[in-house]
């Protein structure tokens, strides 16, 4: 598993998604769009956050909000009904700052 560390500048693209793994261990999922200098459309990033942390976030973010993530990349994958595999990125957040609410 590739697990780099990243700093990014966005904003929520939907409200954080509060959710519990099957031990009942608390996440919460969001979108962030970071614009990035030169580039018309944003960069999609999907951002999870794990434990206490995540219900505090997912009561205080909402859909707009511009935060910075500071966390781990992790490459995943998974089977498709089709049985095609498919690759995506996801962040596991260490820490989160607001930098403007809606």
């Amino acid at each position: 598993m590739n697990q780099q560390e990243i700093i990014i500048y966005g904003r929520l693209g939907k409200n954080p998604v509060l959710r519990q793994t099957k031990k009942k261990k608390p996440f919460c999922t969001f979108t962030l769009a970071e614009q990035i200098q030169g580039e018309e459309k944003p960069r999609w990033h999907n951002i999870v956050m794990w434990e206490k942390e995540s219900e505090h976030w997912a009561k205080t973010l909402r859909k707009g909000s511009a935060i910075f993530v500071r966390g781990r990349v992790s490459e995943k994958e998974f089977q498709k009904d089709t049985g095609e595999l498919k690759q995506y990125r996801e962040i596991n957040a260490d820490s989160i700052g607001i930098i403007q609410t809606l």
